[in-house]
């Protein structure tokens, strides 16, 4: 079994609080990456960025001053198209979730594990790490053309840093 974990696709990201050009313009990949792994009876795993009303007083809301994921706003929201209902959603506080290496532990006959989504230089990298370190045997995959970073720059920053880490960057077909 191959597992997907699509990374923080929620509108803020995308057209929103932070959203860039980049990230709006994955968005069919994604779909496009996700009904893939679903007709081909993988697990689809989701994380969303998950703050709070006091966002601004944390150490987070502190170095990235724009209130964003905000709970139960439309901001916090997994962009419409890209969740499928039925797939587990894990929210996460911060860049990386132990959660979701904790809950991909409890699953059987990983083969692999891939990442997509947002933003590539923050918790996309954060997840990858996170993952490798949890599953040292397992392939750990990242599809560039379904991830954006903060700036084209720092997104392919980040898949040079992850691929010095042993972590598989897909090759565009």
């Amino acid at each position: 079994m191959k597992v997907l974990a699509v990374i923080d696709m929620q509108n803020d990201f995308i057209d929103g609080a932070l959203g860039t050009k980049e990230a709006e313009a994955i968005t069919g990949n994604v779909k496009a990456k996700i009904d893939q792994y679903l007709m081909e009876e993988n697990t689809v795993l989701y994380t969303r960025d998950t703050h709070t009303e006091d966002y601004m007083n944390t150490q987070e809301g502190r170095n990235l001053p724009v209130p964003h994921c905000i709970k139960d706003t439309a901001g916090w929201e997994l962009c419409e198209g890209v969740f499928v209902p039925g797939c587990k959603v894990i929210d996460k506080p911060s860049f990386g979730s132990l959660e979701l290496a904790e809950y991909i532990s409890s699953l059987e006959g990983i083969e692999e594990i891939e990442l997509i989504g947002l933003c590539t230089d923050i918790c996309v990298i954060s997840n990858a790490l996170i993952l490798k370190a949890s599953f040292p045997e397992i392939p750990v995959f990242v599809d560039p053309s379904c991830c954006a970073g903060v700036t084209p720059e720092s997104h392919r920053n980040a898949l040079e840093a992850m691929k010095m880490c042993q972590i598989k960057i897909r090759e565009a077909d």
